[in-house]
């Protein structure tokens, strides 16, 4: 059955989560996920590895929760929890063995998926040549192709250029200004206006460049690199939006889904044709 296969993801930030509460909610309980040792996930209220630090998180009532060794995979599967697993090189392949590998670190950048890790690789975002580093790569830019299937190719490059919302880009984002640790009194959904104080690096101001809600913010503490993105303001005012999964994570979910879907259903038929004839 579809439903018993092993799905290791590489990532557990916004995108990732969106994936996996889609795969989750499809059907497909059985999911892995990796992370680094100290997350920098800005949407990190959406994000599953918010459990790296709070052991355990959930996002749109699916629950995943920090494990030490991959063999604990089962036992939180057996009480309906996405089992996050610290391991930046996902040395657990051997171990985990699965039939699904999902690139969704987001690195814009290839940073060890192979083919030959599962029977069947998806990756997210630039960086991935489907057929040569993975069997499909799923189109993550904003706008006209987002969410598109690719079988052949690459996606689009990064342009470096924050999506629009509400007609505002780069002015939504907040980076560093500065190395440092990045402190900070505010919290994910606080309203704040133009020209406010969210937070300081090394004694360097971080302001608001437009009012709006603050949709993600790095957790406080963090330390940063210089230009790191750090938060982001979303001019719509909407503060439920801050707690749920965004359009674009769900298309690109979706589109994880459609590409499991496409390739086990492509082998089924063939296996049926090759029974009746």
């Amino acid at each position: 059955m579809l439903s018993d296969l092993k799905i290791l993801i590489r990532g557990a930030g916004e995108m990732a989560t969106g994936s996996a509460c889609r795969l989750y909610n499809s059907g497909f309980f059985r999911i892995l996920m990796t992370e680094i040792e100290k997350p920098l996930a800005v949407r990190r209220a959406v994000s599953f590895c918010e459990a790296v630090y709070e052991k355990s998180w959930t996002v749109e009532d699916v629950r995943a929760e920090l494990v030490n060794h991959v063999e604990e995979a089962h036992e939180l599967w057996a009480r309906k929890s996405i089992p996050v697993l610290v391991d930046p090189p996902a040395s657990c392949l051997n171990a985990f063995q699965p039939d699904i590998l999902i690139d969704a670190i987001l690195a814009k950048k290839n940073t060890g998926t192979s083919m030959q890790d599962a029977p069947l690789v998806i990756a997210l975002g630039p960086g991935f040549s489907a057929g040569k580093d993975a069997h499909y790569v799923v189109e993550t830019a904003r706008g006209h192709q987002l969410g598109r299937l690719i079988s052949s190719g690459y996606s689009l490059p990064n342009t470096g250029i924050p999506g629009d919302i509400a007609g505002h880009t780069g002015l939504r984002v907040l980076r560093a200004p500065t190395k440092g640790v990045f402190l900070s009194e505010l919290s994910i959904g606080a309203h704040v206006e133009e020209g406010q104080l969210i937070g300081l690096v090394s004694n360097k101001p971080v302001n608001a460049r437009l009012s709006g809600v603050l949709r993600g913010l790095i957790r406080p503490g963090t330390s940063v690199a210089p230009n790191l993105k750090i938060g982001d303001i979303d001019p719509r005012g909407e503060a439920s939006y801050c707690v749920t999964i965004s359009e674009k994570a769900r298309a690109i979910g979706g589109t994880a889904l459609e590409a499991i879907l496409r390739a086990y259903n492509s082998t089924l038929a063939l296996t049926n044709r090759d029974r009746f004839e």
